[in-house]
């Protein structure tokens, strides 16, 4: 089954750097779709940061670009979102996403899709990103 399971979340400072996984299980983190995607309270979900297992295309929302990237690790299964320059914007819970790579998809639209719940079926439980001084 497939299965995602997030860890690294925490109270940073205006500045500092968290590097969050998302190990998986159940398929290949090589060949599927995944993605960062975050919730801030009373806000919408978000997409962070993706990335296309098909041709390895990248997408990164306006407000991280140059300070977040999306990592892969294959031979642990795992990726990460490697976040430097952190603000206190970027409060929120994150959250990974997986999406198989048999769906053909444009990974800038599914990265900002307004509902990402929707269009991506494996999530890790979320992990909170606390950045204040």
């Amino acid at each position: 089954q497939q299965h995602l399971v997030e860890s690294g979340g925490g109270l940073v400072q205006p500045g500092g750097s968290l590097r969050l996984s998302c190990a998986a299980s159940g398929f290949s983190t090589d060949s599927y779709h995944i993605g960062w995607f975050r919730q801030a309270p009373g806000k919408e979900r978000e997409g962070v940061v993706c990335l296309s297992g098909r041709d390895g295309t990248t997408y990164s929302a306006d407000s991280v670009k140059g300070r977040f990237a999306i990592v892969r690790d294959n031979a642990k299964n795992t990726f990460y979102l490697q976040q430097n320059s952190l603000k206190p914007e970027d409060t929120a819970v994150y959250y990974c996403a997986a999406l198989p790579p048999s769906r053909f998809i444009d990974i800038r639209s599914q990265c900002t899709m307004r509902t990402p719940e929707e269009g991506w079926p494996y999530w890790g439980q979320g992990t909170q990103v606390t950045v204040s001084s």
